[in-house]
């Protein structure tokens, strides 16, 4: 048994190894960049999500509790945000203006709640409306469950793709054994929702008995980035692995991703999780990283305004404190780039609808990327 044991370690050992010397997985270094970084909101802590409003203002989550309504120079804090646990990853999370905005004003809002019997707290999805410097009419849409007091893997991003529905991304909670291959547990898993919350007919678990008829796709660990794709409308994730593996995926109903039955990454420990990086009926990765960036937002280029940026993706690195630009052919990396190195802890990155990317930055702020004459 401990043969066994030390050859499946060795053979892990020598495949993260050569496969941190894959291409694939080196990034490089970049020097010019069509673009200067312009801190344009400064002094917050944790900025983890931003949304864009119609009248070219902005709002943007502070992890600690706090909406910021940064508009004309000025940030204004918002009132009536909901009581967040914060704890470890836990805290205020995302933030997303619906799509038509303009005619209904719902704002939507993800955090670490309280809710509920148990001690601790897990990830709830709510929705409110701006009025003044006031948050109003707010419900909350879904709540996960059990609260736990572990510190670790909310998730959260909130996205909606081009039919009008929400997607919600919520980790498995440091429960890596029980939540994320199990459709009747909350954790682990990707969500779809109507915009009021209510469960899309047509959702891949709604026949399935005892099932959590709100999930999408399931076996994922800590998905931090959900983005929509400008062409395809499909909705991409990207998610925390453990000690590598961290990884790209395109969201399919009903799919399983494999946590964690199957990993490219290790225990942070340096030991095994498991020999399998591929089974029959668990989706592969679009792309993987070795070593971990600890990635979390992530942003298609949509426009032409950074030349030659169209079609590619960004993704902030928690880790190692910068800007990733992934060039893509097809749904392969083909190339990737690192920006902005050492601003620190990427926490968000987002297309603004002025076609200027907007970086969220730990410690320091929101910056513009102005594009170079």
């Amino acid at each position: 048994m401990k043969n066994s044991v030390f050859l499946i370690f060795s053979s892990l050992i020598f495949f993260y190894s050569s496969c941190a010397q894959d291409p694939e997985n080196q990034v490089d270094d970049v020097t010019n960049t069509p673009f200067q970084a312009e801190l344009l909101i400064d002094e917050m802590q944790i900025p983890w999500g931003m949304t864009f409003l119609p009248d070219g203002s902005m709002l943007v989550t502070e992890k600690s509790g706090e909406i910021i309504h940064f508009k004309n120079g000025t940030k204004t804090q918002i009132e009536g945000v909901p009581k967040v646990y914060a704890r470890g990853q836990g805290g205020l999370l995302d933030i997303e203006a619906h799509p038509n905005y303009s005619e209904n004003g719902w704002i939507y809002i993800s955090y670490a709640s309280e809710q509920g019997d148990e001690k601790g707290g897990n990830t709830a999805l709510m929705r409110a409306k701006l009025q003044g410097n006031s948050l109003v009419d707010s419900e909350v849409l879904y709540k996960a469950t059990p609260n736990t007091t572990k510190g670790q893997h909310f998730g959260s991003r909130i996205v909606f793709d081009n039919d009008g529905y929400l997607f919600l991304s919520i980790g498995e909670r440091g429960d890596r054994d029980t939540n994320p291959q199990d459709i009747t547990r909350d954790g682990g898993k990707i969500y779809r929702f109507n915009a009021d919350g209510s469960i899309p007919k047509d959702n891949p678990f709604v026949n399935e008995s005892g099932a959590k008829t709100a999930i999408y796709s399931y076996g994922h660990r800590n998905p931090q980035g959900l983005a929509k794709h400008p062409e395809t409308g499909e909705i991409w994730d990207n998610e925390h692995g453990p000690r590598g593996g961290d990884e790209i995926n395109i969201v399919k109903p009903g799919a399983n991703y494999g946590w964690p039955v199957i990993t490219y990454g290790i225990n942070y420990s340096g030991t095994p999780i498991t020999d399998e990086t591929e089974k029959e009926g668990m989706e592969q990765p679009i792309h993987y990283w070795l070593p971990s960036i600890a990635p979390s937002g992530m942003a298609f280029v949509s426009t032409d305004t950074y030349k030659g940026y169209k079609g590619s993706i960004l993704v902030g690195s928690l880790k190692f404190q910068y800007l990733e630009r992934l060039v893509l052919d097809g749904n392969k990396v083909a190339k990737r780039e690192k920006l902005m190195p050492e601003i620190g802890r990427v926490r968000d990155v987002k297309e603004g609808p002025d076609g200027l990317i907007y970086v969220a930055v730990e410690g320091k702020g929101i910056y513009k990327l102005v594009p170079n004459n």
